[in-house]
């Protein structure tokens, strides 16, 4: 039974510390917020403790530093989520003595946030997007500023453009979910590709985020109905041990019942000394009561066995309810998405009918005011450094992009 728990220890702990393939090398800094969970494995109940103290979201502060509850104050900044995590779990055993190294998960919740200004027209801080880029930060900051009356389609359609091309990124991520819902409903073992991402160059990669999830998912669910498995087969084993224990001793009582019947007579007579019948007496009593306790036994041991499975009838019932929500929740989502495409799509058609510059400007080419880019980031060691970018060029979180507006395009 120990190995068996022993080996469901160890999944967990690998289900914790799984993270995305770029999240290992993600180096934190002020204003990121991190989700941290903290468990440790009880070796005399058999079961994992949750620190609730410790569990939540905690935000590096301004010096790089995260604050957490008995752990103390630890150096995030510049640093990744399992250095993080290896820090934490190691403050804590030995703050507190403890012979095992609690398992401590760490996850970025929340990026720090990017910072747009220049020529745009709503310059500020926005959030940090793994998948933005400078046009979309440039979109998210209301696009081209409308210095003249002349740049207004371009200005319409330049914004238009990017908000559509972060709704396409949003609607192909949506179809992915879904499909992977629908796998996960079904209980087949494959997502299938969504028609409508067929021809999507990253498809294959939204459809593998989304089967990785899946995986942890399943094995979680599988790690936990396994676990009330096995504590069924316990009890019932004990069930079994405690009918063969209660055969023994029914058979025990009826032989002292027997030799009682027998000599009761003898004693009336004055034939047999009463100590004798009383010695018989209280054994057959105590035999009746050791059978009341087994068969006690026995029947919490059957309560447990139903309470077990109870519980698994209910992770069943809450998967199937949380994938129906989800599901619903994907699809209200998908909806939503499709309508402002359509708008998007609508004001970008506007702006190409109504100005010849805003068609220069889609098709690259032709004169006409531009946007140039530039983006100011801070390479972790506290140094900054400044450099070229152009509309496809990827985002870090705190990066600060300056956009300027060129008069011609070259």
């Amino acid at each position: 039974m120990c190995r068996i728990f022993g080996s469901l220890f160890l999944l967990f702990a690998l289900l914790l510390t799984v993270f995305p393939a770029g999240a290992a090398e993600y180096k934190l800094g002020p204003m990121d917020k991190l989700s941290i969970r903290v468990v440790e494995w009880q070796t005399a109940e058999g079961t994992f403790r949750e620190w609730p103290t410790i569990t939540g979201d905690f935000t590096v502060g301004p010096s790089g530093s995260l604050s957490l509850p008995f752990a103390g104050e630890l150096q995030a900044g510049g640093k990744t989520t399992s250095e993080i995590a290896t820090e934490i779990a190691k403050n804590l055993q030995q703050k507190f003595g403890l012979i095992d190294l609690p398992e401590a998960s760490v996850e970025v919740a929340e990026f720090r946030p990017i910072f747009v200004s220049g020529d745009v027209e709503t310059p500020g801080k926005y959030p940090y997007d793994p998948e933005l880029t400078v046009l979309k930060a440039v979109s998210l900051a209301g696009g081209m500023r409308r210095a003249e009356s002349g740049q207004r389609f371009e200005r319409d359609f330049l914004n238009a453009r990017g908000n559509y091309d972060v709704l396409v990124a949003e609607r192909n991520r949506l179809l992915a979910k879904r499909a992977r819902l629908q796998t996960e409903m079904t209980n087949a073992k494959t997502i299938q590709m969504p028609k409508e991402l067929a021809d999507i160059p990253d498809a294959q990669k939204l459809i593998d985020d989304e089967a990785a999830i899946m995986r942890s998912r399943t094995q979680s669910l599988t790690l936990q109905l396994n676990a009330l498995d096995e504590l069924k087969t316990l009890y019932q084993n004990e069930i079994t041990s405690l009918e063969k224990k209660m055969v023994v001793q029914n058979r025990q009582k009826d032989l002292m019942s027997k030799e009682l019947s027998s000599i009761g007579g003898l004693a009336d007579k004055g034939l047999v000394v009463n100590s004798r019948v009383m010695s018989l007496e209280t054994s057959v009593a105590d035999m009746q009561s050791k059978l009341l306790d087994l068969d006690t036994a026995a029947l919490r041991a059957k309560q447990e066995i139903n309470k077990a499975t109870r519980d698994e009838t209910d992770l069943e019932n809450s998967r199937t309810a949380e994938l129906a929500n989800g599901m619903q929740a994907t699809q209200a989502a998908l909806d939503e998405t499709e309508l402002k495409l359509s708008m998007y799509k609508n004001l970008m058609t506007e702006a190409l009918v109504n100005a010849p510059e805003a068609s220069a400007l889609a098709a690259r080419d032709g004169e006409g005011p531009v946007l140039e880019y530039s983006i100011v980031r801070n390479n972790g060691d506290g140094e900054t450094k400044e450099f070229s970018a152009d509309e496809n060029t990827p985002l870090m979180p705190g990066d600060l992009i300056k956009v300027a507006i060129s008069n011609a395009r070259s």
